[in-house]
């Protein structure tokens, strides 16, 4: 959850950047008079965190108008229309649209949230900055035509579509002119990117070709991918493009086959592994990050040890880890639950065995030479995303190139 000023943001990085373009449009037209809370709905915990954030918005702020959009509020409107708290419930397509934020009046209608699904194509949100940020984010795909049974997203942002390369090219182009040093592409599912678009290209095109075409970028980065999906380009482009960087962050979800099947997830273990593999082999300083869930429905005992051996076998050490929250309307709330204690526990594992993995990747640092990226005073990011302790006398935006002594605090030091 994250808050700059008249807007609240929950979840992930494309929500985050959808919240820039909604307090870029507030500013443009004057609107202090509201705010806006952008919700998650990946778990049934991030959409009870946004209600109990409303609340709070509400006894704290009487006198101001509060939307609610985003993921949750796409697909379940009518709950937050319910909430006395709420003056309105705008949809994903509707957010985005510069019209509503200028037009919003207390006779505008209360619910407005259209068919998702209907929405075609993709365009990008009108993002101008990022304040206090070294790197940008850049939209390039919406939506998922997968129906992973654990998943309520599609329902929330509808189809995949893609962003034309042309209109990409542009906005790394316009965002580097504003001395953004580092770019990263973000979406829904990367790696559906330009199959809805003429002649289809895919994502390692749309690569190679920012990187050609923006010579004065400095850092290319790709937001989770789903690795299943990276096609020959891309593989290509993370063998020969030194300006992208070696971080890949993947959407694994689990590590045993059987699970895998049930989420109808279209990978096994051994493809993560094997993709892992194939990237250090191209890139041997390459890191790996990876989504898991734990506790998802029927998982045994010997189905969540493959899960967590898969942390080790494939050198995943950016974890981001879920309980397994069960999503009305999804194929998997109606499976065989695991009682809560059990699906806490696992989660906790994971959690230990990726604060492990990671503690390994940060030693085998120390002693190297890195290129960081200063965020801000005293913080800064290697290539590979790990944080790093940087003397506070460099600039932000400054690209450096430091030697490594040492590691704590969950990140590293630099000299």
């Amino acid at each position: 959850m994250a808050q700059r000023s008249s807007v609240l943001n929950f979840g992930c990085r494309l929500n985050s950047y959808e919240g820039e373009a909604i307090r870029a449009a507030l500013q443009q037209h004057g609107r202090d008079d509201i705010l806006v809370v952008n919700t998650c709905a990946v778990t049934a915990e991030a959409e009870k965190q946004a209600r109990q954030a409303i609340r709070r918005l509400r006894r704290e702020n009487p006198d101001k108008r509060i939307v609610v959009t985003g993921c949750a509020a796409q697909v379940n409107a009518a709950a937050f229309a319910a909430m006395p708290e709420v003056d309105h419930v705008i949809g994903n397509r509707e957010k985005l649209a510069e019209a509503t934020w200028r037009n919003l009046n207390p006779d505008a209608a209360r619910v407005a949230v259209g068919d998702i699904q209907t929405e075609s194509p993709a365009a990008l949100p009108a993002v101008s900055h990022f304040p206090g940020r070294p790197r940008a984010y850049l939209e390039i795909q919406q939506g998922c035509d997968h129906r992973c049974t654990f998943c309520i997203i599609p329902f929330g942002r509808g189809n995949s579509r893609s962003v034309p390369m042309g209109a990409v090219v542009e906005e790394a182009r316009r965002l580097v002119a504003k001395s953004f040093a580092e770019i990263v592409l973000t979406g829904v599912d990367l790696t559906s990117y330009g199959a809805d678009l003429p002649g289809k290209p895919n994502l390692g095109q749309l690569v190679r070709k920012i990187l050609s075409l923006v010579p004065d970028l400095k850092r290319l980065r790709i937001s989770s991918i789903d690795s299943i999906e990276a096609d020959s380009d891309l593989m290509r482009a993370i063998a020969e493009e030194a300006r992208l960087m070696p971080h890949f962050h993947l959407s694994v979800q689990a590590g045993d086959d059987m699970i895998l099947k049930r989420m109808k997830r279209r990978h096994l273990r051994r493809d993560t592994i094997a993709f892992c593999e194939d990237v250090r082999r191209l890139r041997p300083e390459s890191a790996f990050g990876a989504d898991l869930i734990a506790g998802f429905p029927t998982e045994s005992e010997a189905m969540f040890e493959n899960t967590r051996r898969l942390i080790e076998e494939a050198g995943i050490s950016y974890l981001h880890v879920f309980p397994f929250s069960a999503r009305d309307g999804t194929p998997a709330a109606r499976m065989p639950q695991l009682s809560r204690s059990v699906v806490k526990s696992r989660a906790a594992a994971l959690r230990a065995a990726g604060d492990a993995a990671l503690n390994r990747r940060y030693q085998s640092l120390i002693g190297s030479e890195q290129e960081i990226l200063a965020e801000k005073p005293g913080i800064g990011r290697t290539r590979c995303f790990a944080p790093v302790k940087i003397p506070a006398t460099i600039p932000p935006g400054a690209l450096t190139q430091l030697r490594i002594v040492g590691s704590g605090n969950a990140q590293l030091i630099a000299a």
